[in-house]
Formats: structure tokens, sequence, C-alpha cells
């Protein structure tokens, strides 16, 4: 069943313009994260404090002139950027910010979620075919190779949750911590869930997808001009999804540690209010995470990284969901 009022579809546009808004103050606060890491400046020329810079690096991209490969397949060539920007914005519809603060609940909300994070990495590889450059070529298999694989712990952290709650639902997910949060009940899921988010949004240390020094720039090697600024705007965008996922999943959604045993009765305005600001500043907590990992941990080898998550995270999982089940089969059913 799929519920659709006026105010989600409120709700809906509120959150997309947030998302949409939020790549370009995650790219600032990283160029400031990475500048106070590395002990500089950062951006401090285009208005104050440099807040301007996102601005006048969407105005470049935009003058700068587009160029498609003559032997590439153009129109694939101009499709891909558009895949990974519209997946991460599909997976909104089902985020809950706050106690009724959704756009829509579906019974199979979880499942939709996966399904919708495994197109992204139809994107990239296109990305690499069309562009008809061995570079690209390679980036994007890569891409398709490392993003599929770590899909499987991804899930099978999911999947533990799900034993927990009963439900395929997100709001009942994110309702269901109200007192625990999975983070307490399924600590190595949450580990797993958390490097296997860093895999899916090609994060260092698992940004083999674009390495530079390897592969010149990866698959978009021969993107330029907002074709190239789709690709950065959807990156960013994956780090906020992602965050928020973290949030819903494992760290309480949009609840205060415990809150069923000490937080009072509140009116719903107040209760929502709080309910969002939570939800906003564990997301931000995870996106200064993403940050600070980037710019603190050096990127892995290809091997390293297929190693980990065929050799070490799937087992993790599937043995995780294994035992876990069998807790709650033979001492809460």
């Amino acid at each position: 069943m799929v519920e659709v009022t006026i105010t989600s579809y409120i709700i809906m546009g509120l959150a997309l313009f947030m998302l949409l808004n939020s790549a370009a103050i995650t790219v600032y606060a990283e160029r400031r994260v990475a500048a106070f890491i590395q002990n500089r400046v950062g951006p401090n020329r285009v208005g104050p404090l440099g807040l301007l810079q996102p601005i006048a690096d969407v105005v470049k991209l935009i003058l700068k002139e587009d160029v498609t490969p003559i032997h590439g397949n153009r129109f694939l060539h101009t499709v891909a950027p558009m895949i990974p920007v519209v997946t991460a914005l599909l997976t909104v519809a089902v985020i809950p910010f706050g106690e009724g603060i959704y756009a829509t609940n579906i019974n199979a909300g979880v499942l939709y979620l996966l399904a919708v994070a495994s197109l992204g990495v139809y994107g990239v590889t296109l990305a690499g075919w069309a562009s008809n450059s061995k570079y690209s070529l390679l980036g994007g298999l890569r891409a398709a190779a490392q993003m599929i694989s770590y899909e499987l712990p991804l899930g099978m952290a999911v999947a533990s949750v799900i034993i927990f709650v009963g439900s395929l639902s997100v709001v009942d997910v994110a309702a269901a911590q109200e007192n625990w949060w999975f983070v307490f009940l399924n600590p190595i899921g949450a580990v797993i869930f958390i490097i296997a988010g860093f895999a899916e949004s090609n994060r260092t240390p698992f940004d083999l997808v674009e390495a530079e020094q390897e592969l010149v720039g990866g698959f978009h090697t021969e993107y330029s001009s907002m074709k190239f600024g789709m690709f950065f705007l959807a990156e960013y965008m994956h780090v906020v999804i992602n965050s928020m996922l973290m949030v819903t999943f494992f760290f309480g959604s949009y609840h205060l540690p415990f809150a069923g045993y000490w937080l009072p009765e509140l009116s719903p305005l107040l209760k929502g209010i709080l309910d969002v600001t939570v939800f906003t500043a564990k997301t931000a907590f995870f996106i200064f995470l993403f940050i600070w990992v980037r710019w603190t941990i050096p990127r892995f080898k290809y091997n390293q990284v297929m190693k980990l998550g065929w050799s070490k995270l799937l087992p993790l999982s599937i043995a995780n969901f294994i035992v876990i089940a069998a807790i709650i089969f033979f001492f809460f059913n």
C-alpha cells in the first residue's frame, strides 16, 4: 500500500530541494575540513569565507565546452550522467525524517531502496563504454565489479536489521528504534553497512573507480562541462543519501538515544521540529565522517578492495545474519 497525500508531495519537494542543495553544501564542507586537516586556508576568495565558491564552480562548468567523442555513443554518453543523479533522488521517497514526516510509506520500502541503489552502477558503466576510450572502459568495469561486490554484504547487513523489525517498511525500521538503536543490538551489521556504504559511494579508500593516478580520470575521463558536473553532483548526493541510510537503519533515525524511556510527550509541532533536527544532525555527522576518512586513509589497491568485499565482509555478513536469526528464533520467538 502506498500512502500519497498533498502533504507527501510537499515533503517530497522539500526533500528533493534540500538534497540538491546539500551537494553544494557538502562540497564546501569538504574543502573546509580538508583545509583544516592539511593545515591550509581553504576557499576564501569568492564571497565571505568562500561561501559562494560552489556557485562559482557551477558557473564555470556551465560555461565550459561540452565535448563528445566522435566515435562514442552520443545518446548513451548524454544519458549516463543522469542515471546516478536520478537514482539518488528516487531514494528520498521512502526515508522518514521524523514521526509521520515522509513522502510515502511503501510496505516493501527496504526492497525499493536496495533496488534503486543498485541502478546507479549502470550510469557509471555506460559512461565508460559510451566514451569509446580504454581508460574510461577500464574505469567503468572496475566500477561495476566493485559496486556489485559490496551490494551483497550491504544487503545482508540490512537483512539482519529486518529480522529485528519483522517488516520491510523503512518507516517501521525507524519507529522500532525509539528505545534501542540497532547499532547497539547489531554492531557488526552496522560496521559492515558503513564500510559497504563507503564502497558504494566510490569514496576513499574505495575510489578505484576514478583513480586519477592509474586511469587518468576513470569512467568520466571523456566528460566535460555539466555532464562531468552531474557525476560530481551524484557523488556528493550519494554521500548524503548513504549517510541518511546509516542513520535510518542503525543509528536511531530521528530518535534520540533511549528516547522512549525519558523523553516526555511533546506537541506535534515541537516533536516534528525535534525529529527533523535530530535526523539532520546525525546525517551531518556521517557526512563529516565521509570527508574525514577521505583525507586520512590512503586508497586501497584493487585486489585489496575485492578481497575485503568477497573474502571478509560477505562471509562475516552472512555469519552475522545467521547468528542474529538463531538468537531471535530460539530466545525471543
